[in-house]
């Protein structure tokens, strides 16, 4: 069974940044795309980037394109989000994910339980 931590979120000034990291145990991790979303209470969870088992492959959702850097370190089964020049509107629980697939229309069957993010003004 695949299991997933996020850590490394907080409070941080707008413009300020922050970097996520996701631990993946259980299964092979470079089977797997990771991807990070974000969910703000009383919306719908939205995606945030993704990266391919290899780490040759991203790709950004449009309001973090240019701010936000997801990479991976498949000797140490780990996913980071580095994001930069944070906005308000970044604030969120941001939550990793695990697929078997790549791509837009990816199922992501296995979830991290999130770290807060808060970008204040």
């Amino acid at each position: 069974q695949v299991h997933l931590v996020e850590s490394g979120g907080g409070l941080v000034q707008a413009g300020g940044s922050l970097r996520l990291s996701c631990t993946f145990t259980g299964r092979t991790f470079d089977l797997y795309t990771m991807g990070w979303f974000r969910q703000v209470i009383g919306k719908d969870r939205e995606f945030v980037a993704a990266i391919a088992r290899s780490g040759g492959t991203t790709y950004y959702a449009d309001p973090v394109k240019g701010r936000f850097t997801v990479s991976r370190d498949n000797a140490k089964n780990t996913v980071y989000l580095q994001m930069n020049s944070l906005r308000p509107e970044d604030t969120a629980v941001y939550y990793c994910a695990a697929a078997a697939t790549f791509g837009p229309t990816a199922k992501y069957d296995y979830w991290g339980q999130g770290t807060q993010v808060t970008v204040s003004s």
